[in-house]
């Protein structure tokens, strides 16, 4: 029975020591780009690290105590106001970032080109970021700032972070120039693609939909050539009002063009559409 318990128990101890592993390694990539790209050429591109870059240029501010003295603050606040259990792994990523800036801030810049900084710093932080993300936790800051601002205004989130962004951006651009704050906002939009590349990868597949007059021999041959499972809806013509089965189904990037192939091959006139499908869990696709 005991012996039952421990390997039951086992897959998720390792889990969770994927996550926190994750979480430590983000943290280190997103203290490195930093100390590297950003600091140093003054690129104050959003959240609590951008706010240190202002105030180690007006007041000289160790940057690392300024993340500090904001992060666990906005932690709390998040827990007591939001009422939320945001885990013992966004904490650790709240508190192991500034230490990681601490520890590496005497590492040499890379480039004294402000684009270069914002580009690769901007990458670097976006690849650190998402590899916390994918450990399920979070560097806590800013973030938790939104979403207080989220539950007392009713503004969507993603307005009420970028009103902060914006806002240090702004600053930024008052206290440096207006060509930091223009560097900013490049490191700011590749810093989101890269998170996106990160999360999602390069396993892209294609969901197609396929409306035809031949709905069962484009079921088997997707079924059977294809090999993939097909989920059939019942459909209704805008304009004809006639009744229609319509086809989904999701394949790999590299099928694509057989099985239009083959959809075409059996219904010339067939109606197909295709969308990107970034994140496809299930048989014969990623499990979780």
């Amino acid at each position: 029975m005991i012996a039952r318990y421990r390997r039951k128990q086992m897959p998720n101890m390792l889990r969770q020591t994927l996550d926190y592993t994750y979480v430590l390694i983000g943290a280190f990539f997103v203290a490195i780009a930093f100390n590297v790209f950003l600091l140093p050429n003054e690129i104050a591109s959003g959240g609590v690290a951008g706010v240190s870059t202002i105030t180690k240029s007006l007041f000289n501010w160790e940057p690392s105590i300024v993340q500090w003295a904001l992060n666990i603050p906005l932690f709390i606040a998040g827990i007591i106001i939001l009422g939320k259990n945001f885990g013992a792994k966004s904490l650790v990523g709240t508190v192991v970032l500034p230490f990681y800036v601490f520890l590496t801030k005497d590492v040499q810049p890379a480039t004294e080109e402000p684009l270069l900084a914002a580009i690769f710093g901007g990458m670097i932080v976006g690849i650190g970021i998402g590899i916390v993300f994918r450990g399920k936790a979070s560097t806590g800051g800013i973030d938790l700032a939104a979403q207080i601002l989220h539950k007392y205004t009713g503004l969507p989130l993603g307005v009420c972070l970028a009103m902060f962004d914006g806002l240090i951006v702004l600053t930024a651009s008052l206290v440096f120039s207006l060509e930091q704050g223009l560097y900013a906002i490049i490191a700011l939009f590749v810093t989101s693609r890269t998170i996106d590349f990160v999360q999602v990868g390069l396993n892209t597949s294609k969901n197609i939909m396929v409306i035809t007059n031949q709905p069962e021999q484009v079921r088997r041959i997707l079924l059977n050539d294809i090999d993939r499972g097909v989920t059939i809806f019942n459909g209704s013509g805008g304009y004809t009002d006639e009744d229609r089965k319509v086809l989904m189904c999701v394949v790999h990037q590299n099928e694509f063009s057989k099985t239009t192939r083959a959809v075409k091959l059996i219904d010339p006139n067939a109606f197909v559409v295709a969308m990107n499908a970034t994140e496809v869990l299930g048989e014969g696709f990623k499990r979780s």
